[in-house]
C-alpha cells in the first residue's frame, strides 16, 4: 500500500542575487515561472497533495499558479527554510511521508523524484537526501560523512571549515522525511549558526544523533538539481530545457542542423521530415507540417505551416496561415 505523501514546495524566498523587483520562482525559464516546472514534475508522481511555502509577493506567487492544485501556506517572516517548512505543520496533518523541494529548482525530473521515493521507501529511511557532486561546490551545503561513508551532517557553506569546504558532495535540497519525525526534529532545531536562521539541514544531524535511519541518495547528473539564484544560473536551466525539448523533437524524425541555436517552444508541433536550420525561434502555438523547411534566423510565432512549406532566412512571421508548398520569402514581415 503506498503511504499518503504530501510535497513541500520552498516558494517564499526574495532571491536577491536576481536583481529583480520580481519574486525569485516567478522568473521564467524556457516560456513559464520555474516554479511551474517544479510543480510539473511532482504530478508525474503518486503525491496526494502539494503544498506551496509562499512569501514574498505572494499574491503574484499564487496569481501565477491558478491552474495547479495545490494548498498556500504563508511564512510570514523570513526565517529560514526550517522555519519555512515547519509553517506546513497543520497542512501535514494527514500525511505519512513528506517529500520537500524547492521551487527555484526548474530542471528535476519526475524520473528522479520517483526514483528517490522509490528508494527513501525501500529502505524504511526515516530521512533520505538527495545529493550530487560538483567540481566547484562553493556556495552549497556539504554532505559530511563518517569513515563508513554514512552521512553524518550537512554543513552550509559559510559555517564549514576549510577542510569540509573541500568536501565535493552537496546537498541538493531535495528530502523525504517522515512526517513524525520531520515536525518533531524541526522543533529541536535552533539558530545557532552565521545565518541566524532555522537551517532545514540539521534535520538530518538530529536523525543521526537520534539513531534514526538517514539514506543517502545519490544523483549523478548535477545539472537535474541546478538551484536558480542569478541571471547566470537562470539562462543555464533555459539551455538546458530547450536542449532536452529539441533532444525529443529530434527523435520524433525531425533535423535540427543546430540544435543549440534552435529555440523551439514546448508548444509548438511540428511533422517529420521537417528541417530546421540554424538560430530559429518557433514559439506560441507554431505548427509545422510534414516536410517544411524553416531557413536560417526565421523567427514564426502562432503560425500554421502546412506540409513542404519553405520559410526564408530570417522571415519574421506571426499569426500567420502558410500553405501547402507555399514559399516565403527572405527577410520578410508578416502579421496575419
Amino acid at each position: 500500500m503506498v503511504p499518503l505523501i504530501t510535497a513541500v514546495v520552498l516558494a517564499a524566498g526574495k532571491g536577491t542575487r536576481m536583481k529583480s523587483d520580481k519574486a525569485k520562482v516567478l522568473h521564467e525559464v524556457f516560456f513559464k515561472p520555474m516554479v511551474h516546472h517544479v510543480l510539473d514534475s511532482i504530478q508525474q508522481i503518486p503525491v496526494q497533495q502539494s503544498i506551496v511555502i509562499v512569501g514574498h509577493q505572494q499574491e503574484r506567487v499564487a496569481s501565477s499558479l491558478k491552474e495547479y492544485e495545490y494548498i498556500p501556506v504563508t511564512q510570514q517572516e523570513q526565517l529560514g527554510t526550517g522555519h519555512a517548512v515547519l509553517c506546513t505543520e497543520t497542512a501535514c496533518t494527514n500525511a505519512e511521508q513528506v517529500m520537500i523541494l524547492c521551487g527555484d529548482t526548474p530542471l528535476v525530473r519526475p524520473q528522479m523524484l520517483q526514483a528517490l521515493l522509490e528508494q527513501h521507501l525501500d529502505t524504511d529511511a526515516t530521512l533520505t537526501l538527495l545529493t550530487t557532486s560538483l567540481d566547484n561546490p562553493f556556495g552549497y551545503g556539504r554532505i559530511v560523512k563518517d569513515a563508513l561513508h554514512n552521512v553524518v551532517e550537512i554543513v552550509e557553506q559559510k559555517d564549514a571549515t576549510p577542510e569540509q569546504q573541500k568536501i565535493c558532495e552537496i546537498n541538493a535540497g531535495i528530502y523525504v522525511v517522515k512526517k513524525d519525525f520531520l515536525f518533531s526534529a524541526l522543533h529541536q532545531v535552533g539558530t545557532d549558526n552565521s545565518q541566524g536562521e532555522v537551517y532545514l539541514t540539521d534535520i538530518v544531524s538530529i536523525a543521526v544523533n537520534s539513531g534514526h535511519k538517514v539514506h543517502n541518495f545519490s544523483h549523478p547528473e548535477a545539472i537535474d538539481v541546478l538551484g536558480v539564484n542569478s541571471r547566470v544560473e537562470l539562462a543555464l536551466a533555459h539551455q538546458e530545457l530547450q536542449k532536452r525539448c529539441n533532444h525529443e523533437f529530434m527523435l520524433t524524425g525531425i533535423t535540427m542542423l543546430s540544435p543549440d541555436t534552435t529555440l523551439v517552444a514546448p508548444t509548438c508541433s511540428i511533422g517529420g521530415d521537417c528541417i530546421l536550420y540554424p538560430g530559429i525561434q518557433l514559439t506560441g502555438k507554431t505548427s509545422l507540417g510534414r516536410g517544411c523547411i524553416v531557413n536560417t534566423g526565421a523567427v514564426l510565432h502562432d503560425c500554421t505551416v502546412a506540409d513542404s512549406a519553405v520559410i526564408g532566412a530570417h522571415a519574421v512571421l506571426e499569426n500567420c496561415s502558410i500553405d501547402q508548398n507555399e514559399r516565403i520569402p527572405p527577410l520578410i514581415h508578416r502579421v496575419g
